[in-house]
């Protein structure tokens, strides 16, 4: 389920640290590691020579602490415009899940200041692992995932799972978020709602411990909340792959105001997200 996985590095920062974290879930350690740094075009040969040879050094530091076994190492240092070339780098390593800083911006934020991390999000088709700059780098223990009837929600359950099972002690906080409160609901526990059915069933038959939250409003506001209230070391959450309207035009406004869930849990998350991408038309 993830066996190549892409880091983009600027310097040793938070993204080495998680996915040195990540390397010690039994799950991952068979997993191929590509190391990327990008060097931005320059003005001058003598210029681009420079950011070149510091390029080599900042992919040297990341090996030297990340401590990866060689045989599953493939550096890359590329030239180009980053945002560019990580999204081409991930397709041609066909990875599994690339893993990125982001600074946290909101959308429009993040389009005027042309994030990096903001524009591999919209555009790739694969999972993304974003590690903001305010947040604390935590060991995986408890990964906290949006659930709903849909195909990217059991697939974001399946790729928790995947990564708990082997995991002494861990537990999985599946989070509902119902547009509004119904007076059926206050007379049921959230176990007994039957959309949790399946994710229960799944927790039972990996032997993952697991707890329902079911809760009314704002679906990303609440997923932040649970994130927070439960100290997830990790939320997953399913999120549309937007190549096919973002590549040909302008951000519809909503999107481009980050009313969309995975763009408010990109922001306001308390802990390392991951995005598991699905396609739409």
């Amino acid at each position: 389920m993830m066996q190549k996985i892409l880091i983009a590095v600027a310097g040793l920062g938070k993204c080495e640290q998680m996915l040195k974290i990540l390397m010690e879930i039994p799950a991952i350690q068979r997993a191929n590691v590509t190391v990327l740094h990008v060097v931005s075009p320059q003005v001058t040969a003598e210029l681009m020579a420079e950011k070149l040879t510091a390029g080599g050094k900042i992919l040297a530091d990341a090996i030297e602490y990340l401590k990866l076994d060689p045989a599953k190492v493939n550096v890359r240092l590329k030239q180009g415009e980053p945002k560019d070339t990580v999204c081409q780098v991930a397709e041609e390593e066909q990875a599994d899940l690339i893993i990125m800083g982001s600074r946290g911006l909101g959308r429009l934020n993040s389009i005027l200041a042309n994030s990096v991390s903001q524009y591999v999000f919209q555009l790739t088709s694969r999972p993304m692992l974003l590690i903001k700059d305010d947040i604390n780098i935590k060991s995986i223990n408890r990964i906290l995932v949006g659930y709903d009837d849909s195909i990217p929600a059991k697939e974001s359950l399946q790729l928790a799972l995947f990564l708990l099972r082997d995991i002494k002690g861990s537990q999985l906080i599946i989070t509902q978020v119902k547009a509004e409160s119904r007076a059926a609901d206050a007379l049921i526990k959230p176990e007994q709602d039957p959309v949790f059915a399946h994710a229960i069933a799944e927790a039972k038959k990996q032997g993952v411990a697991y707890k329902c939250i079911l809760a009314t409003g704002n679906p990303g506001k609440e997923i932040c909340n649970a994130a927070e209230e439960f100290h997830a070391d990790l939320v997953i959450i399913g999120s549309p792959e937007r190549r096919p309207s973002i590549a040909k035009n302008l951000p519809d406004i909503d999107r481009l105001l980050g009313q969309s869930t995975s763009d408010y849990v990109r922001v306001k998350t308390p802990c390392a997200l991951l995005l598991n991408r699905s396609i739409v038309a």
